[in-house]
C-alpha cells in the first residue's frame, strides 16, 4: 500500500517538487555572483519572522516573507554602499536572525517542536494553505527568473557592463534580493533554514560539471533539483526518515555522481586527443553564455 495514497503525502510531494523546481532557479544566479551563503543569512532572518508569526498569532510563513524581505533589501542596499565589508553582513543576518527567532519563539506559548520544525523542515505537516502559499510563491520565483533571464545574467556576469547598457541593476539587485527572500521562506517548509543553501547551490553545482552554456545549465541545475526533491520524499516516506535531510543528501549524492561522471569522460578524451597531451577545457572554466 502506498503511502502516497494520503493527502498530507501527497500535499508534501507537490511542495517538494516545486521548492527544488524554484531553489536551483535562483541559486544559478546567487552561484554566479559568489553568493552561495546568502541563503542561510536570510534564512536565519526568516527564522526571526517565524517567532514573531508564532508570537502574534499569525501565519509565520507570511511573516517570515515580510521579515526576510526587509533583511535582504537591507542587506543587498549595505552591500551596494559599501559601508561594511559582505562576510560582515552575512554574520549580522546569521547571528542576529537566529538569536531573534529563538527569542521570540521562547516568549510566544509554541514549544520547541515548533522552531525545531523550522530548522530542520516540516513537509509532511504542510497544511492546505501552506501549500497553496508554497505554490504562488513559487510560481512568482520562477516567472521573475526564466522571464528576466537576460537581464538578471548580465548584472550577474559584469554589473558594470550592465549599468552602462542601460539596464536597472540597482531595481535588478533589489528584486534578486526579494525573491531570495521569498525563495528561502518557501523552502523552510521543505528542508529548513539550516538546510537552505544546499538546496539552492548544490543542483547548480552538479550542472556545472557537464553544462558549458547557462541556459543549459540552469536547465539541468533545476531538473536535478527537481529530481532530488521528488526522490527525497520518496526515500523519507519509504525508510521513515526526514524529508529535508533526504533531499539534501540526495542531491549531494548526486553532485559527487555527477562529478565522477565527468571526470572520467574528460580522462577519456584527453586519451583521445593527442595521446592526452592537449589540454581539454573544463566545464566550470569557460565563461557562462545566455
Amino acid at each position: 500500500m502506498s503511502l502516497f495514497q494520503y493527502d498530507f503525502m501527497l500535499r508534501a510531494l507537490v511542495g517538494a517538487l516545486i521548492i527544488g523546481l524554484a531553489a536551483p532557479a535562483l541559486g544559478i544566479y546567487l552561484v554566479q555572483r559568489r553568493l552561495t551563503l546568502i541563503g542561510d543569512g536570510i534564512g536565519h532572518v526568516a527564522l526571526t519572522g517565524v517567532g514573531a508569526g508564532l508570537l502574534l498569532n499569525r501565519s509565520p510563513v507570511l511573516v517570515a516573507v515580510v521579515v526576510a524581505t526587509i533583511g535582504a533589501v537591507t542587506i543587498e542596499l549595505i552591500r551596494a554602499r559599501g559601508r561594511t565589508s559582505g562576510d560582515l553582513a552575512l554574520a549580522l543576518l546569521f547571528y542576529g536572525g537566529i538569536a531573534g527567532g529563538v527569542l521570540l519563539v521562547g516568549l510566544s506559548d509554541s514549544t520547541s517542536s515548533n522552531l525545531n520544525a523550522y530548522l530542520f523542515g516540516a513537509l509532511t505537516t504542510t497544511s492546505r494553505t501552506d501549500l497553496v502559499t508554497i505554490a504562488v510563491l513559487g510560481a512568482v520565483v520562477l516567472v521573475a527568473m526564466v522571464g528576466l533571464r537576460p537581464a538578471l545574467f548580465a548584472i550577474c556576469h559584469d554589473e558594470e557592463y550592465a549599468r552602462v547598457s542601460g539596464l536597472p541593476v540597482r531595481e535588478l539587485n533589489l528584486l534578486l534580493a526579494v525573491i531570495t527572500a521569498v525563495t528561502v521562506t518557501i523552502a523552510m517548509r521543505a528542508v529548513g533554514v539550516l538546510l537552505i543553501s544546499a538546496l539552492m547551490v548544490v543542483p547548480v553545482a552538479a550542472a556545472q560539471q557537464v553544462t558549458r552554456g547557462f541556459h543549459s545549465t540552469m536547465t539541468m541545475a533545476m531538473a536535478l533539483g527537481l529530481f532530488s526533491a521528488g526522490t527525497g520524499v520518496w526515500v523519507a516516506a519509504t525508510a521513515n526518515t526526514a524529508p529535508g535531510a533526504s533531499i539534501v543528501v540526495l542531491a549531494i549524492g548526486l553532485f559527487l555522481v555527477v562529478t565522477l561522471v565527468a571526470a572520467l569522460l574528460r580522462a577519456v578524451r584527453r586519451r583521445r586527443v593527442d595521446g592526452g597531451s592537449a589540454p581539454v577545457a573544463e566545464p566550470h572554466e569557460v565563461v557562462l553564455h545566455r
